[in-house]
């Protein structure tokens, strides 16, 4: 990031203003989510809030109590994972200047956004906050949403910088993966989100990172962020990741945040400056920290730096509000409509036999919806991603409002789903205490009452399916599953849902079954059964009035999946090479890293998602990419050209059908013949075109030849393909239209 001599100089003015124990305050919270600040010289605390869906509610400054006033009701965006399968970086970057907007408007300096770590394992409870298996995809998503946000004198704050890939032990797991993989598969969004996406800040990780805990890890915040990419933005801890002073004090990290209100004894706070006089710590590692919370100060406009000239000839500084800056506003109309933009295109059509959707309201009278889901809303759970929704339109709500009232929309729960019990506490102020529950304790059986209830509500649904001709099951996950702090025990659909769907398709074969969900299901118990499945993520505070939209055929579907669903977690690379949830350490490792208790080696090295699948021949549910439209795309004309620096791929694609459509044409590279330590394809660009019906559009790629490359261990660095590589113009991973090799 550009950083101005002028700019320079009045940081290092104002932090000769500073004592050390002034230093202090601003690189530690002093409340549960702002930092420090320094009254006397005018210098605020930094308010920060979590929000990868939109802007966290209100807390006390001191108690995990929510405040419970109207002011913090707040637009709810599709997920990350929703907003992924989009594959639109332009709604990407509406949708975090929305975000950014709004955390603006609710007095935010910086949003706890985007969450980019890898989808390694489907079981992880925080994927759906995360966007893809794919780095080239998080990493063009990733951009654009960090920018959006900052085009409202906000900052991003990039998210868990790294490996943290899981929610089981998560405080006290250590990662262990070769260079390789680390290189090609975990650190590239990251790069791209400091380097190309410029944020302000990044949060660091609780897991450890060869033997370092992520939050103080001089490897990952020294060496790679601040000496190999030269960053110069804050650094943060995520909350309670910290364990040592002097391994905080003097690694690349900034600000530590924690969840007890003890601030004064965070390991940056008392213990830093008696450390610093003692000689523990040199005072400069202090300055480069708060000389970086001065600068994000600076870059999102919380204050300018007076310089003033004293008789004596010195110059004394202090920090002044910058008064026009942006003030933000939230829940307004335009918001609304932005979230509904992207949430229809995260609607994923899997499978459409014999053309079984749309279900036109014209051909249509009645309509029988069936699940939980149907009727649940979601943004108010899943951990930290929680938030105070302004409203939420619902599957049924959004049907009953596409059809209207000359169609009859009847509803069935279909499934029992148990009461969650009702904490007095937040669940946040004790989860840095305590190893999370492992997942095999998380269903709880239920008691006989309960049974008979379920039975039944499945009973009633069954009966009720045999008199309708429509009849929609939409089911899935909740944020009892897709949740912070724990990790699904299998891929199983819970609730007996499985039970309820083919007792459905017993009596009526043409059921439509829409699946919502964060992370992939096991669906093989019906997926060949249903003539139509819809996929889709907790798609926002519009998320039912989109999926409608697509029943209805109002819109075409164009979302692609971001991540592949396997058939079950037996059969993923985490399963296959079998190291999850990890080992436990023996007393040599726990003498050697502080606060740990397991070990998970990434033995699948760089074979992550559709890489594996594909360069392994397993068969999975629907691949990576996959998204069909009600319409058919015919791909031709495939040319490649290679200049010096980079190769140009063309190609057209016509729409065949009789509606306007989107299709997302997915670029990916490989060698002819695919050597043994390397994947079969890999994606490298992608374009999301819209067609008017038999319209035919020529589409663009420029691949940079430094992008074609594999990470080499022996030499230390980067070596291009080279020789004979093949180009795949495709619509889904398994889908490849278009085919043409070329030697570089």
């Amino acid at each position: 990031m550009k950083k101005s001599g002028d700019m320079e100089k009045k940081i290092d003015a104002l932090l000769a203003e500073l004592t050390l124990e002034e230093k202090s305050k601003l690189i530690h919270g002093a409340e549960f989510f702002k930092s420090g600040g320094v009254e006397r010289l005018g210098i605020p605390g930094i308010m920060t809030s979590d929000g990868p869906m939109g802007v966290r509610n209100d807390f006390y400054p001191d108690r995990w109590y929510v405040k419970g006033t109207s002011a913090d009701y707040v637009s709810y965006l599709p997920s990350n994972s929703a907003l992924a399968a989009t594959w639109n970086t332009e709604l990407a970057h509406t949708a975090g200047s929305v975000l950014g907007r709004e955390a603006r408007g609710r007095g935010k300096d910086m949003i706890l956004a985007p969450g980019i770590n890898v989808k390694r394992n489907p079981l992880c409870g925080r994927n759906f906050e995360y966007l893809s298996e794919d780095p080239y995809l998080i990493s063009a998503m990733a951009v654009e949403i960090i920018q959006g946000i900052q085009e409202n004198d906000v900052s991003a704050c990039v998210k868990h910088f790294v490996c943290n890939n899981q929610e089981w032990a998560r405080h006290t797991v250590n990662v262990e993966i070769d260079e390789r993989s680390f290189r090609e598969i975990y650190l590239p969004a990251f790069e791209a989100a400091v380097k190309k996406g410029k944020s302000y800040a990044i949060m660091g990780s609780y897991n450890l990172f060869r033997g370092e805990h992520g939050s103080e890890s001089r490897k990952l915040l020294t060496d790679i962020l601040r000496k190999e990419w030269k960053y110069d933005g804050v650094a943060v801890s995520d909350w309670g990741a910290n364990h040592d002073t002097v391994d905080a004090g003097e690694s690349g990290l900034d600000l530590e945040m924690g969840i007890n209100a003890d601030f004064d004894k965070y390991y940056l706070a008392n213990p830093l400056i008696e450390a610093v006089k003692k000689g523990e710590i040199d005072e400069a590692e202090v300055d480069k920290k708060v000389r970086n919370i001065l600068r994000l100060m600076l870059r999102v406009r919380m204050i300018e730096i007076e310089l003033k000239e004293q008789k004596n000839g010195k110059v004394r500084a202090k920090a002044v509000p910058v008064e026009d800056r942006d003030p933000g506003y939230y829940n307004g109309h335009i918001m609304h409509h932005y979230a509904l933009e992207a949430a229809r295109e995260a609607v994923v059509l899997l499978k459409n036999d014999r053309k079984r959707l749309p279900i036109k309201p014209s051909e249509t009278k009645r309509i029988l919806v069936i699940g939980d889901d149907a009727d649940r809303q979601h943004s108010n759970g899943g951990g930290s991603a929680e938030i105070k929704a302004l409203y939420e339109i619902t599957p049924l709500l959004g049907l009953a409002r596409e059809y209207g009232g000359n169609t009859e929309i009847r509803y069935a729960k279909g499934y029992y789903v148990p009461k969650k019990k009702v904490e007095e506490v937040n669940w946040q102020e004790t989860s840095i205490m305590e190893i999370f529950t492992a997942p095999e304790d998380r269903e709880r059986k239920l008691k006989a009452e309960e049974k008979k209830k379920a039975k039944e509500l499945r009973d009633e649904a069954v009966a009720l399916a045999k008199e309708y001709d429509q009849v929609i099951i939409i089911g899935g996950l909740d944020h009892d599953f897709d949740t912070e702090g724990m990790d699904r025990k299998d891929m199983k659909l819970p609730y007996g849902q499985d039970e309820l769907i083919n007792a459905v398709l017993d009596v009526n074969p043409d059921a439509v079954v829409v699946m919502i969900a964060g992370s992939p299901v096991d669906m093989r118990s019906f997926k060949d059964r249903a003539r139509a499945i819809l996929w889709m993520s907790y798609n926002g505070m519009e998320g039912g009035t989109a999926l409608a939209e697509v029943i209805s055929g109002q819109i075409c579907p164009s979302g692609k999946l971001a991540e592949t669903i396997p058939e079950c977690f037996e059969k993923t690379p985490v399963a296959a090479f079998g190291d999850y949830p990890g080992r436990k350490i023996n007393a040599a490792e726990k003498k050697r890293m502080k606060a740990c208790e397991y070990t998970e080696t990434y033995k699948e090295g760089v074979f992550v998602g559709y890489r594996y699948y594909e360069k392994y021949k397993v068969p999975v549910q629907f691949p990576f990419g996959h998204g069909l439209s009600y319409v058919d795309f015919k791909y031709s004309g495939m040319t490649v050209k290679t200049t010096e620096r980079a190769v140009e791929v063309t190609l057209k694609v016509k729409n065949c059908g009789i509606a306007t459509a989107k299709e997302t044409v997915q670029l990916y590279v490989g060698e002819k013949t695919p050597s043994e330590g390397n994947p079969v394809k890999e994606l490298k660009a992608f374009s999301k075109v819209e067609l008017k019906p038999g319209q035919t559009k020529t589409v663009r790629f420029t691949v940079p030849k430094k992008s074609l490359a594999h990470y080499d261990e022996a030499a230390g660095g980067w070596v291009k393909l080279s020789g004979a590589v093949s180009f795949y113009a495709a619509a889904s991973s398994a889908d490849v239209r278009c085919r043409k090799d070329v030697n570089i």
